[in-house]
């Protein structure tokens, strides 16, 4: 079995995590725009390249975007897709490029979202992500030298979510319309929701 599979949900939702459980478990692709992107941030479209975008600092227009995601989907034999669609007018051209097997939505309240990002914090000499909370460094040298990242201060994190919800609840709504939509409890522990995503995809591929 190698399903087609679309994660949707809100940073911090836990898509990242779960996706990777995914392709482990079901031996798919774990597609994500920006992967997609960097692996493929010279190939040539009628738009241009998406280099010509991201070295500008600017944002990789939908039409280039659609393009490299059709790309990687064509290749893969199963997939999990991360990061994609953003908007409608993305979701109907995923709608025409592939055909998906089941929509999860890791359903998360925006309180819970603000606590878990603005908890984050960033060890500078490894890179490697931690939480006050759910998953604080055992070692008293690492906690100390932890910085939060600025992207993950409060009113950035709302200002994000805000912008995340203008633009993805009508990719939501279309998926619920289609009847493709299973809402996951993102609020339970990483592994109960992978108990439920495991068993929404075996039932629904």
């Amino acid at each position: 079995m190698n399903p087609n599979i679309l994660i949707l949900g809100a940073p911090g939702a836990g898509k990242g995590t779960q996706s990777a459980r995914i392709a482990d478990e079901f031996d798919v692709e774990h597609v994500t725009t920006g992967d997609a992107l960097r692996a493929n941030k010279h190939m040539e479209t009628e738009h241009g390249t998406p280099a010509s975008f991201m070295d500008a600092g600017e944002l990789v227009p939908d039409p280039v975007v659609n393009e490299i995601v059709n790309a990687a989907l064509s290749e893969a034999d199963g997939y999990v897709l991360d990061g994609y669609p953003r908007n409608l007018s993305q979701a109907e051209y995923l709608d025409d490029i592939t055909d998906l097997d089941v929509v999860l939505y890791l359903d998360v309240d925006e309180e819970e979202l603000v606590h878990r990002l603005t908890g984050r914090r960033l060890d500078p000499e490894t890179g490697d992500i931690y939480h006050v909370e759910y998953n604080p460094p055992e070692d008293e040298e690492v906690e100390a030298r932890l910085e939060q990242r600025d992207d993950d201060d409060e009113e950035t994190v709302r200002e994000r979510l805000r912008v995340y919800r203008e633009n993805t609840e009508p990719v939501i709504e279309h998926y619920e319309e289609t009847g493709e939509l299973v809402r996951i409890d993102g609020e339970q522990t990483p592994d109960e929701v992978w108990d439920e995503i495991k068993a929404t995809v075996e039932n629904e591929a």
